[in-house]
């Protein structure tokens, strides 16, 4: 469990600002963007972690989450414990937030595979 949870927060470690995709349906990552997310990949002790892939998730952050979203998931990488308060939360804000930061995951790993 904790496995899963530091993949979805390090998929979830980008930037924000600026990011574009192209534009089909493929979710292909064209630039790459820097924010909270990314800055917060950067800095964790992750062992995948590099500029290009903490890029990469910040973009698909910028498309997917709101910028307090970013800032609330950015947390996890400081402190995993917290993802699992919010995912175990039973409150609606808590499990609305659940459900976008999930999507966001899934779309990281997708986009940023071979990063």
């Amino acid at each position: 469990m904790k496995l899963l949870l530091a993949m979805m927060v390090l998929a979830l470690a980008a930037g924000c600002g600026g990011s574009r995709f192209d534009g089909g349906d493929s979710g292909t990552v064209t630039r790459l963007s820097s924010g909270p997310i990314s800055r917060a990949c950067l800095t964790s002790d992750r062992k995948a972690r590099n500029s290009r892939l903490c890029g990469c998730i910040q973009t698909v952050a910028d498309r997917s989450l709101s910028g307090a979203d970013q800032r609330k998931a950015a947390r996890f990488f400081r402190d995993p414990q917290r993802a699992m308060d919010v995912k175990m939360s039973k409150t609606p804000s808590d499990d609305a937030f659940w459900e976008r930061y999930t999507a966001f995951a899934t779309r990281s790993e997708t986009s940023c595979r071979g990063y």
